[in-house]
C-alpha cells in the first residue's frame, strides 16, 4: 500500500479521541479538523491514481490539508480544549504524514 496514505489513515484513527473531546468543547473546530485530515487522505488516493502534472497537483493539495489539520489541532491546543489528552502520539504521526509528503513534492533526482 501507498505508505503516505496508511499513515494519513492512521492520523485519522489516532485523532478519533481528540475529535470526540473537541465536539463538546468546539463542534466547528472538530469539524474542521475531520475535514482536514479526510481531505488529506482524500487527495493522497485521488492523487496516486492520476498521471502527470495532476498527481503533484493533488499531493500539494494533500499537504496543505495535512497542514491545515495540524493548524487546527494547535489551535484547539493552545485554547486548553484537549487538555488531559495525550497528544504526543498523534503529533508523531503528523511529522511522519510531513515527512511522506514533503519527499512526493520534492522528490530526489
Amino acid at each position: 500500500m501507498f505508505i503516505a496514505l496508511s499513515v494519513s489513515q492512521e492520523v485519522i484513527r489516532a485523532l478519533r479521541p481528540i475529535v470526540d473531546r473537541l465536539r463538546t468543547r468546539n463542534p466547528k473546530s472538530a469539524a474542521q479538523l475531520v475535514d482536514a485530515a479526510c481531505g488529506a487522505v482524500r487527495s493522497l488516493g485521488e492523487g496516486s491514481k492520476r498521471v502527470g502534472r495532476d498527481r503533484p497537483h493533488l499531493y500539494r493539495i494533500a499537504d496543505g490539508s495535512a497542514f491545515e489539520a495540524r493548524l487546527e489541532l494547535g489551535n484547539a491546543e493552545a485554547l486548553g480544549y484537549l487538555d488531559g489528552l495525550e497528544l504526543a502520539p498523534v503529533k508523531a504521526l503528523l511529522d511522519r504524514q510531513a515527512a511522506l509528503l514533503y519527499r512526493l513534492l520534492h522528490p530526489r533526482t
